[in-house]
């Protein structure tokens, strides 16, 4: 096959792909909006039921990188702990390098069957985003809008709403507060300086506020903190675009569990610990730069298959339409109605190359960069 060839079947995959995740995403955000009407009658019915459709949309990427993209990812963890996994609650403390270490969270949320109720501390721009944005409402995600006075009350009155509830779940925390870049980093280790803080060579200062809160919200009723540091064999920096291309990457990640009666109850205390986790987390991140490996036993969870399944109906269910509608359209032999199609396609294709930039380093957001500035006047 010819280069071009190959870039117009690549675009025709891409489209494909991206028309089932658009329109049974749409679908399920729909279906999600009925179970409103259970909030009142029966709560945890409307839990049990969005964390199923949740994970019928959050799945669909998952399933790009295990099967689309083939990506491994092997996990370095204690073996007594790895027993746990998937078993208790758990707040989950990400490093954020990469464009898809959220999916590589997801990944890892999957081995061990908690990808449906996962939950994340996210920004509240994400919140309006079509699709993730909607399902994460319906989860009773924690949304903030990076401004602790004003998020407070709201983030401690949405965490304490999780207690009752009635899945297994991981929290997911992205201490850091942004992905990391040069700028960022060098704007955070002053401020490490002025406050007498160590500095850290791979990470930014966590943001302490959320953590502590978190902790006390969902204490007696998380069982552990996994500190999980994420890295990609070959210094490979992967992309969401490039899963997307179907690019094999190799990950590695180390898990420590720690159990919460560890973790100081005092904000400051709890403030201390997490600058000294960082601190460690830093070490492990010189360690795997040095060897490539962490101190730990490496296993890979096995694959489950009900990624692919969801996505296989989602196909059956989505292509067979779309191919009709297309075939009638050419018959048709209207100019009009076969640019109208194009240009919906466009539409479509813009949507989620959008969708994809979200997650790009080099748009991502300036939180770090000015508002750590501020912190030093």
């Amino acid at each position: 096959m010819d280069i071009v060839g190959f870039l117009k079947s690549q675009f025709i995959c891409h489209l494909l792909i991206c028309y089932i995740f658009i329109v049974s995403g749409l679908i399920i955000n729909f279906i999600q909006l009925f179970t409103l009407i259970l909030w009142p009658i029966n709560k945890q019915l409307f839990r049990r039921i969005n964390c199923r459709l949740a994970y019928c949309i959050s799945s669909q990427m998952v399933m790009l990188l295990e099967w689309w993209s083939g990506t491994d990812c092997t996990l370095y963890t204690d073996p007594e702990s790895y027993h746990k996994y998937g078993k208790e609650n758990a707040i989950v403390i990400l490093n954020h390098n990469f464009e898809i270490d959220f999916l590589c969270g997801w990944n890892f949320c999957e081995r061990f069957g908690v990808l449906g109720s996962s939950k994340v501390l996210a920004k509240k721009e994400l919140s309006y985003m079509p699709i993730i944005g909607w399902m994460w409402y319906f989860l009773e995600i924690v949304f903030c809008k990076r401004k602790w006075e004003e998020d407070r009350k709201t983030v401690v009155q949405k965490l304490l709403n999780l207690r009752d509830y009635p899945e297994n779940f991981w929290f997911l925390i992205h201490c850091e507060g942004t992905r990391f870049t040069e700028q960022k980093h060098q704007i955070s280790m002053q401020v490490a300086e002025a406050k007498g803080l160590p500095k850290l060579k791979y990470h930014l200062l966590p943001r302490t506020k959320g953590f502590a809160v978190t902790v006390q919200c969902l204490r007696n009723v998380v069982s552990a903190v996994y500190d999980s540091t994420l890295n990609f064999r070959n210094n490979e920096n992967p992309t969401l675009l490039g899963v997307l291309n179907g690019k094999k990457y190799q990950a590695d990640l180390y898990v420590r569990r720690i159990p919460l009666e560890d973790v100081p109850e005092d904000e400051q205390e709890c403030s201390n610990w997490l600058h000294k986790l960082y601190q460690e987390k830093d070490a492990f991140q010189e360690e795997y730069y040095r060897t490539g490996t962490y101190p730990a036993v490496p296993t890979v969870p096995p694959r489950r298959p009900w990624t692919l399944l969801n996505w296989l109906f989602w196909a059956l269910l989505l292509l067979y339409p779309l191919f009709k509608l297309l075939i009638n359209m050419i018959n048709s032999g209207s100019s009009l109605t076969l640019a109208s199609f194009a240009f919906v396609i466009i539409i479509a294709s813009v949507g989620v190359r959008w969708m994809i930039g979200v997650t790009e380093i080099n748009k991502g957001s300036t939180y770090g960069n000015n508002d750590n500035k501020q912190k030093q006047k």
